[in-house]
């Protein structure tokens, strides 16, 4: 999967307090374990491994969903590579609530406000999800990117 490329001066406005099924929040230090076990159990433990890194941030870099208290997705940012979006993820069944475009802008626009003008998401599953969400672009040549050196035997 190729890389893309999002031009933060250009992202969607995003109102964090808007009214919604589902909750979007920057993740706290006290939830690394449930948060993790989470990512590992709904997708895998390489994401899982990848997001403990963005508890080590201040501020911490997981956005967490969460519906009625419960985590239904998350999304990270700086966690693989700096000004790297992802990994991300929200369970099938809270998909189709606009939960996954939640968590990509709450993370699009903390980049953006680290200083960014640029993200780059590594290794994009659904294009056109990105392209369409934030006008993200396919960065040419970009296959497999960072992910040349993976090692064998870890799941995906």
């Amino acid at each position: 999967m190729a890389d893309l490329l999002v031009n933060l001066l250009n992202l969607p406005a995003y109102d964090s307090a808007a009214e919604h099924e589902y909750r979007v929040r920057r993740a706290q230090p006290f939830e690394v374990t449930p948060v993790r076990r989470f990512v590992e159990t709904n997708f895998s433990s390489r994401w899982a491994d990848e997001i403990t890194v963005g508890f080590a941030h201040q501020p911490i870099s997981v956005f967490i969903a969460t519906i009625e208290r419960e985590i239904v997705g998350f999304a990270a940012y700086e966690c693989t590579r700096r000004g790297f979006f992802g990994p991300t993820g929200v369970i099938s069944e809270a998909q189709g609530k606009g939960i996954g475009k939640a968590l990509l802008l709450a993370s699009l626009w903390a980049l953006r406000e680290m200083g960014y003008v640029y993200a780059i998401i590594g290794a994009a599953g659904p294009v056109h999800f990105y392209q369409k969400t934030v006008g993200a672009i396919v960065i040419p040549g970009s296959e497999p990117g960072i992910y040349t050196d993976l090692l064998k035997n870890t799941d995906s």
